[in-house]
């Protein structure tokens, strides 16, 4: 497998480090970048752009050519450089007839120093982290202006070997003091370990039907290689969503992760799901997003953590009492947050204070203002209210179980009478009750409650749901009717296809009865994604991917849909 580094960035497992061709922006030229990716999203994280040099230390045009375990760089005139990252914390270059040329842009209080005969240190201040440049084979030299309390620049060039013609040498990212190691593993070992590492990681990840075999190869490895270790504010090692620029887990985006890994993995899969839980406030609300660096507590997303649960234990039987006992405080306190901090108008009906809790984060359930009582919320909370009510008979309290099962057989009838009017279910502004404007597949979520929900409510839902005139596409469900005055291709939760809305919708859709549907859209999803990679989200009408187009919860549902809904 091949793939192209203006859209796959290639990393390797529980690495902060990565490497891409970055576009041409405001400070920085186009080209190939040498990365870190840890302290959030708001930055690529580029740190070293690199140039191939020819004997007359020119920079020449090259192409580069990745795979999981190694990048080959290959230029007309027959030079090669090889790139691999050897283990978390060390990217490995060797070259054949030519040089290479790493130039960091300083800023801040950026420096760099001789720490040792042929190891240099450059303090990036801009990325709270270290790196040192040594030279294993062949001649480092280093061009480091100095300018009163900072490097100007640093450039350095590593140039082959005059009888070999060959260099090697490495970048290592650390924080505090650099060790020198007593010797250094061959290129060609560490490239044999990735790549032994990631073949093993494609050989237990879900099976899919063998027309799909590149496309599940590439979501194999944007799901291996966007893991990251245990470090900061990440308690377990975790799943980022891309290693472009979503460089951090949301608080649903980890569930669709921790399901595409439970049946080969399941130890990993219960540090995905329980990675927020790990965060949790005292009051019961999870954040918004982790990364190493810090959370975000100014917004939340959806509760489907009952439903997630629920869905993997019926697929392993890793989840036992230790496990159940683990997350059972955490999940009851969740569940409680939304009732006790989330109604605001005191119906029993929670609501969104924005779009972004919903995770549809501007669909037009929000067009008329905020908050909003949308009834997917209360389906995953009659779900997770479902789900307490068992583990906590399975735990042995009693009583706890009573009370959760009245708290969602409450809720479903509050649910029906308070959001299904002609046929369809609403959103509304909460204590107004003034309906929202738009046709959102957001409405149709509570599908997930299946065979709970009255035959005549089951079957309306599924009308529309198979209509292809409103949301069916080619290509799987839009997330606005395509006839709807506010359907927009690219516009986020305003059309576009995303992996999650299919996910909980092809399960809703199974669970009503109507397998048949449920299959059509999965085949129709993964056919797109085999088409079109493992983006964000997607054109309704055309499949292109669009925004990151290298992202683990959609690699996740492909695996899953493609697994257990298609043949």
């Amino acid at each position: 497998m091949n793939f192209d580094l203006n859209v796959v960035p290639f990393s390797r497992r529980e690495s902060f480090l990565a490497i891409s061709i970055l576009p041409e922006a405001q400070d920085r030229q186009q080209g190939l970048y040498l990365r870190t990716v840890r302290g959030g999203d708001d930055k690529f994280g580029e740190a070293f752009h690199m140039d191939m040099l020819d004997e007359n230390g020119q920079s020449v045009p090259f192409e580069a050519i990745a795979c999981p375990e190694l990048i080959r760089l290959e230029s007309t005139a027959g030079l090669t450089a090889e790139i691999c990252i050897s283990d978390r914390r060390t990217f490995r270059i060797r070259t054949k007839g030519c040089g290479i040329r790493i130039t960091f842009r300083t800023a801040a209080y950026d420096y760099a120093y001789q720490a040792a005969s042929s190891s240099w240190e450059v303090n990036s201040f801009t990325h709270e982290c270290r790196f040192m440049l040594t030279a294993l084979v062949g001649d480092l030299k280093m061009e480091v202006p100095w300018d009163k309390i900072k490097s100007s620049y640093v450039i350095a060039d590593f140039l082959p070997d005059g009888k070999s013609g060959v260099s090697e040498f490495a970048v290592e990212e650390f924080h505090t003091v650099w060790e020198p190691r007593k010797a250094w593993e061959s290129f060609d070992d560490a490239v044999k370990q990735v790549k032994e590492e990631f073949s093993q990681w494609l050989d237990r990840s879900l099976p899919l039907p063998e027309r799909w075999h590149e496309s599940r190869e590439l979501a194999a490895y944007i799901t291996w290689s966007c893991l990251v270790p245990a470090e900061g504010c990440l308690t377990r090692p975790a799943m980022y969503m891309s290693k472009n620029w979503m460089t951090n887990i949301w608080s649903w985006d980890h569930c669709f992760n921790a399901m595409a890994l439970v049946r080969h993995d399941p130890k990993l899969a219960w540090d995905q799901f329980m990675i927020f839980f790990d965060r949790q406030d005292e009051c019961g609300l999870i954040p918004d997003f982790i990364n190493n660096k810090y959370e975000l507590w100014n917004c939340n997303k959806p509760p489907i953590h009952g439903w997630t649960l629920s869905w993997m234990m019926a697929r392993t039987d890793y989840i036992k009492d230790a496990q159940l006992r683990e997350v059972y405080e955490p999940l009851s306190k969740w569940t409680k947050w939304w009732f006790r901090y989330r109604d605001g108008d005191g119906d029993g009906i929670p609501q969104y204070n924005h779009g972004n809790d919903s995770g549809w984060d501007n669909s037009t359930a929000f067009n008329n203002g905020i908050p909003v009582e949308s009834p997917d919320l209360a389906a995953f909370l009659i779900l997770q209210a479902e789900l307490l009510a068992e583990i906590a008979g399975l735990l042995g309290h009693a009583e706890d179980a009573k009370e959760w099962r009245q708290l969602a057989e409450g809720t479903l009838e509050k649910m029906i009478s308070h959001f299904w009017k002609d046929d369809r279910f609403t959103a509304c502004r909460s204590s107004t009750h003034e309906l929202s404007e738009g046709d959102s597949l957001l409405l149709f979520v509570p599908i997930l409650l299946g065979k709970r929900l009255p035959e005549p409510i089951r079957t309306a839902l599924l009308k529309g749901l198979r209509d292809e005139d409103r949301f069916l596409t080619h290509n799987g469900w839009a997330t606005e009717s395509v006839k709807s005055p506010f359907y927009n291709p690219d516009g986020y939760w305003r059309g576009p296809i995303w992996a999650p809305s299919t996910m909980l919708l092809v399960e809703g859709v199974a669970a009503a009865g109507d397998r048949e549907l449920a299959e059509e859209v999965a085949r129709r999803f993964c056919t797109m994604l085999d088409r079109s990679g493992m983006a964000e989200n997607f054109d309704a009408i055309t499949g292109q991917g669009l925004r990151d187009r290298a992202f683990t919860w959609t690699s996740s549902v492909f695996l899953i849909l493609g697994n257990e809904y298609t043949t």
